[in-house]
């Protein structure tokens, strides 16, 4: 399947160093990317929310491999979060675990994800972690566990093709702000559903549950009968558009999103940042194999 040579070209050190050196790739990775510094997408993060839209500013970079990369990301979120708010106020940013160093010291992870969301709190910022590959998934949930009592504004992303979402969901003492997204990553079948239209029914259940049981709740999605599930479900239980939002990727599906904001709906855009954007954009394609042929008309010119 498409999809999953194209989860397993995320992981291709070779493949992306063809790419990264590949000048012709640079028109499409501008599309998905606000930029490789945080003055570039700070000034795309301007230019969206004068369009009526909010952003999530995200660092792209996955795992580290010591305490001191652990740290040099903190710190960058650290500056994100500090110079945010000064230009559109009420944003937020979406961390990694896996970034702060969840695989290598779960405390230390743990730390630099609370010195993040205490600034947060102080410059009226929103931190929102991201859910990874169940390698660290599990660990992710656990910590996000024992923040949520303390920062309860703190929203987690949860994967919808996960067989434990639900359980996962409905174990929590406090109900906690999520974002559903269908997930990314290459799982094993027994622990991820693998049917595409099985996902997608698995989201839209999820989503009504969301609406009706979860507080502020936010909806990663593009898919087209997944929103007017939303929509649908929203108005019949009496829920304001306001009350919940869509979250979308910067560069995907732009006009959806302008008519989400027409009609009155809080949208969020997913805006990621930094040099290492080659294992982002491979998952973009494989969330929707369409993308791949414009990114090999990149490659070949």
């Amino acid at each position: 399947m498409p999809n999953r040579l194209l989860l397993a070209a995320a992981e291709s050190k070779r493949l992306e160093e063809f790419a990264s050196n590949n000048k012709l790739t640079r028109p499409i990775i501008q599309r998905y990317v606000a930029g490789t510094t945080l003055a570039e997408a700070l000034n795309v993060s301007t230019a969206l929310n004068r369009d009526g839209m909010d952003v999530s500013l995200d660092l792209l970079g996955e795992s580290v491999t010591d305490v001191a990369q652990a740290d040099v990301a903190t710190d960058e979120y650290l500056r994100v979060i500090e110079r945010l708010p000064e230009l559109v106020p009420g944003q937020s940013v979406s961390v990694k675990l896996s970034q702060l160093g969840v695989a290598l010291s779960s405390q230390r992870c743990e730390e630099n994800l609370r010195r993040l969301l205490v600034a947060a709190r102080e410059h009226g910022s929103i931190v929102e972690v991201d859910m990874e590959h169940s390698s660290v998934g599990r660990e992710t949930m656990a910590i996000f566990r024992r923040i949520q009592e303390e920062f309860p504004e703190t929203r987690m992303a949860i994967q919808a093709n996960m067989r434990s979402t639900l359980e996962d969901l409905t174990d929590f003492k406090i109900p906690p702000r999520v974002r559903l997204v269908k997930g990314a990553f290459l799982e094993s079948r027994d622990l991820a559903i693998k049917d595409a239209d099985d996902v997608t029914e698995q989201y839209k259940y999820l989503s009504v549950w969301a609406l009706k049981n979860l507080p502020d709740p936010a909806f990663g999605t593009h898919d087209d009968t997944c929103v007017d599930v939303i929509k649908t479900a929203a108005a019949e239980l009496g829920i304001d558009k306001q009350s919940f939002e869509f979250q979308m990727l910067q560069g995907v599906r732009r006009p959806l999103q302008d008519q989400l904001v027409r009609d009155g709906y809080r949208v969020r855009i997913y805006l990621p940042y930094g040099t290492q954007w080659y294992p982002y954009l491979t998952r973009r394609m494989a969330e929707k194999p369409a993308n791949l042929l414009l990114f090999l008309r990149s490659l070949a010119g």
